[in-house]
C-alpha cells in the first residue's frame, strides 16, 4: 500500500464514521459534521465529560489519537511530570465508547499495517534481508554448584 492509497483508505473511514460510504454521502458528511460537534456538546451537558488517561505503546499512536482528539475539539494533555506516552482526556464516556475510539482504532489498524510494510519493504530493499524476528531458543538450564 502506498501513502495516497493510505490516505483514501482513512479518508473513506473518516466518511464512514461520519455516516457516508459514496461520493454524496460523504459531501452530506460534511454537513453531518456541525451536527456532530453538536452532539458532542449536547452530551457534555447531559454527562459530564470524566477525565481518561491513556497509554500508547508508540509515538505514532499517540500522535493518531492526539489528533482526533484535537478534530473533534478536545484537548488531550499531561500532567506535569507524566511519561511521553501519557495522555489524558476530558469526554463523555458516551463519545468516547460510540465515536472516538472506535474511529482510532480503525485508524490505528490501517496506520499500523502501512508502517509496517514500508518497514519490510525498505529493510528488503536496503539491506537485501528478510525481515524477520528473532527465533526462539530453549532456556539453557542454570548451573547448579555444590551438593
Amino acid at each position: 500500500m502506498d501513502e495516497a492509497t493510505l490516505i483514501h483508505k482513512l479518508r473513506l473511514l473518516e466518511a464512514l464514521h461520519l455516516g457516508g460510504a459514496t461520493d454524496g454521502e460523504r459531501t452530506a458528511a460534511g454537513l453531518a459534521w456541525e451536527r456532530l460537534l453538536m452532539r458532542l456538546r449536547e452530551l457534555e451537558e447531559k454527562e459530564p465529560p470524566e477525565e481518561y488517561q491513556f497509554s500508547f505503546q508508540d509515538a505514532w499512536t499517540r500522535r493518531l489519537f492526539s489528533a482526533l482528539c484535537r478534530r473533534y475539539k478536545l484537548e488531550p494533555y499531561r500532567y506535569h511530570r507524566q511519561r511521553q506516552s501519557t495522555l489524558m482526556l476530558r469526554v463523555s464516556k458516551s463519545f468516547l465508547d460510540e465515536t472516538l475510539w472506535p474511529e482510532f482504532t480503525e485508524f490505528s489498524k490501517n496506520l499500523k499495517n502501512y508502517l509496517s510494510e514500508v518497514t519490510d519493504r525498505v529493510i528488503s530493499e536496503v539491506l537485501g534481508q528478510k525481515p524477520e524476528d528473532a527465533g526462539e531458543k530453549p532456556r539453557a538450564e542454570p548451573l547448579m554448584l555444590g551438593p
